[in-house]
């Protein structure tokens, strides 16, 4: 049995619920901030994100502090009954800082120097705005620290961006330098110096990547990428010196990001090395539900891997630490919720593994660009209208659920994600340009073992494999020797590991293998992929596996097979009747390789044929249709299970034991019916 310990990240102890709190915008309002606190009780909100672009209402000049509306503040929410979450303010600067110290704004890829105004747009690598940043916040520590109602800091919000200012330059021709150990030569093998002539022989050359300069060196591009994340970290842990100082029992985090509109995990940083710097991970959750693209448990399934994988990065619970009540201002069609959605779609953060419901935002701006994105609190400033109504069940939802808090969510399957991966193979001129879609199609081999209740972690190459009986590796393009031999010893222990055409391609520097795939490849799959074809759009190709026939689109490989067993054939093309889907046991272990782009229906075969196999089982079974989703998160007493109608219509599922209703206090079994959009949350003890 895993580990079935709480590991409680906030010392709240309970799920938060509550929101980024602006009362900055609203000092000369006491009126408004008198009736937030009535609204939060109303609400059932227990905490809030406070200070996140308040820097020029803390330091109006420079040097000059206003700090006691915030001590106002603190004190009131405290009184209150609530938690804060303080933020630190550089996501933001005041015009001030700008004005004074104009290194501090960032040059763009052009190398044109932006202006003052918007957000999320300082240097990372200008030594005044670190020194102003680390100053503001040894005096928010110094204030603040102690306050019992202080649960976590929040460092900046939302890192984004890179800078191509001189003083970044120089930080990236350092960081290069330091990476290849001084050695120039190390470089130019790296980047493949001699195509076009790009050959180095002085470290003053390099320059970072630009529409107005070098482009198409990937090798240049991939370090690039890499440099932007290390310095933004870098930056990040100049923020929380004194934070880590002042208030060492305090958890650090700052907020990670997804495309919303794809819904795939933010592109600009890897969160996954990002991760080893923060506390407890976080992110800002805004799917597009009821959108015209997908059905709604398509985008569910989405999110369900979203959060695995945010998760997964620290193995404990993360927070949602943004969401929307109702609507987002920022789609071309700003769609609000339908009744139920966002209790729904609360509850699956918490069935995830989220430890909080919070929003942007808490009260509704009533000027500038936010100013219809959605809130607790309209601008009717009402308790009585739909979105307030909605936020208050999910309040008294989480309070129903509170010890639900800190309790974990083991899984047998492990699929791995890598940030660098994507970079890699988004910059490669070849295959289908528009439809390599890396990220995508991880999320589609998840979709079968989210469908059938399995739990998943989505797992970086760097973490520990050893865990899992079942590995899936999709698409590794850039695969080093290194996770190479760390797949094959996990699966010489025993494990089953599953990949895909389009991997093992390069190795970490994006060059690729010479003499064929890499041999470790070769011996643990039996196989050997010779050629990729990349299909048309229109094109179609079918392969058959356990005697059915499934379609093929835009990739397959040409397999030559040395011990492997063929388990699936082309059946058209130049290569039909050849191996498209092989198996091969390999010591302890066992090994599949999928030759070719199939549809949805040959992954549920597929991977159904391997949770047989392996044994895989959801949680706790619960008969139900596609749409409903069920999952689980686990105490050291009780297996926590969310059953979630995904669908348009009422659903019936089936409990075959006795289970407890802990939304409605009573018993269920048998056939139950799950509204529209509805929920059941149910507990089932641990019996020996």
């Amino acid at each position: 049995m895993k580990n079935r310990e709480k590991r409680q990240v906030t010392r709240a102890h309970t799920l938060l619920h509550g929101g980024d709190y602006n009362p900055d915008q609203w000092l000369n309002r006491p009126d408004v901030l008198a009736d937030d606190l009535k609204l939060m009780k109303l609400a059932h909100t227990n905490t809030y994100s406070v200070g996140i672009f308040a820097w020029s209402a803390l330091e109006p000049e420079e040097g000059v502090y206003t700090f006691e509306w915030l001590d106002d503040i603190f004190e009131t929410i405290y009184e209150n009954g609530g938690n804060i979450i303080l933020a630190t303010p550089s996501g933001a600067r005041p015009a001030w800082l700008s004005q004074t110290y104009p290194e501090v704004l960032r040059t763009n890829e052009m190398r044109l120097k932006q202006l003052q105004g918007a957000r999320h747009n300082h240097c990372f690598s200008s030594p005044v705005y670190r020194e102003k940043t680390q100053h503001i916040n040894k005096l928010l520590a110094d204030r603040y620290g102690n306050h019992p109602a202080l649960v976590m800091w929040h460092v900046s919000n939302e890192y984004s961006g890179e800078c191509h200012c001189e003083l970044c330059q120089e930080a990236f021709k350092e960081w290069i330098k330091d990476t290849y150990h001084n050695d120039l030569t190390a470089l130019n093998d790296a980047w493949w110096g001699p195509f076009w002539s790009h050959t180095f022989n002085d470290w003053s050359q390099i320059q970072p990547p630009s529409p107005i300069g070098e482009e198409a060196v990937h090798g240049l591009n991939l370090d690039w990428l890499r440099f932007v994340t290390d310095q933004t970290i870098d930056f990040y842990k100049n923020e929380i010196v004194p934070l880590r100082e002042l208030t060492p029992s305090i958890p650090i985090t700052t907020n990670f990001m997804a495309d919303t509109d794809d819904l795939i995990p933010y592109q600009g940083l890897d969160y996954g090395k990002f991760a080893e710097h923060i506390d407890v991970i976080t992110w800002d959750g805004y799917p597009a539900w009821h959108n015209d693209r997908e059905s709604t448990a398509d985008l569910a399934m989405k999110v369900g891997f979203i959060d695995d994988l945010y998760r997964s990065l620290k193995q404990q619970p993360f927070l949602l630490l943004e969401s929307t009540p109702s609507a987002v201002n920022w789609h071309t069609v700003n769609k609000a919720k339908r009744p139920h959605m966002h209790l729904l779609s609360s509850m699956q953060m918490i069935a995830h593994g989220s430890d909080s419901i919070m929003y942007f935002q808490w009260r509704k701006s009533r000027g500038s660009s936010e100013k219809f994105h959605g809130a607790v609190v309209d601008h009717d400033n009402s308790s009585e209208n739909r979105v307030f109504k909605d936020v208050a069940e999910v309040g008294q939802t989480l309070e129903k659920l509170s010890d639900v808090a800190g309790t974990t969510r083991p899984a047998d399957v492990g699929i791995l994600y890598d940030w660098e991966n994507n970079w890699a193979l988004k910059d490669a001129q070849g295959y289908g340009l528009e439809t390599k879609r890396y990220t995508q199609t991880v999320q589609e081999h998840y979709r079968t073992f989210w469908e059938k209740d399995i739990p998943v972690d989505v797992i970086m190459k760097e973490q520990d494999f050893s865990s899992y009986k079942l590995l899936v590796v999709p698409m590794l393009y850039l695969l080093s020797l290194d996770t190479i031999s760390r797949l094959k010893e996990f699966v010489v222990n025993g494990g089953t590991l599953v990949s895909t055409y389009i991997t093992g391609i390069v190795n970490e520097h994006d060059l690729t293998y010479l003499g064929g795939w890499p041999q470790d490849l070769q011996d643990i799959f039996g196989m050997n992929p010779l050629e990729t074809d990349t299909l048309y759009p229109s094109d179609r190709n079918k392969v058959r596996y356990s005697g059915k026939e499934y379609e093929l689109k835009e990739y397959a490989s040409i397999l030559e097979v040395n011990q492997a067993k063929i388990e699936g054939e082309y059946l058209e093309d130049f290569y039909a009747n050849t191996p498209a889907i092989t198996s091969h046991s390999f010591e302890k272990g066992k090994t599949y390789y999928i030759g070719g782009r199939l549809e949805q229906a040959f992954h549920e075969e597929f991977y159904g044929d391997i949770i047989k196999e392996l044994g895989l089982s959801p949680i706790f079974p619960v008969k139900h249709e596609k749409g409903v989703s069920v999952q689980a998160r686990q105490s050291e007493t009780e297996d926590i299970i969310f059953v979630m109608n995904f669908t348009e219509e009422k659903q019936v599922v089936i409990f075959d034991k006795l289970v407890w209703d802990k939304l409605n206090d009573e018993e269920l079994v048998g056939e139950v019916t799950v509204e529209k959009y509805g929920i059941k949350v149910v507990a089932v003890p641990l019996t020996n």
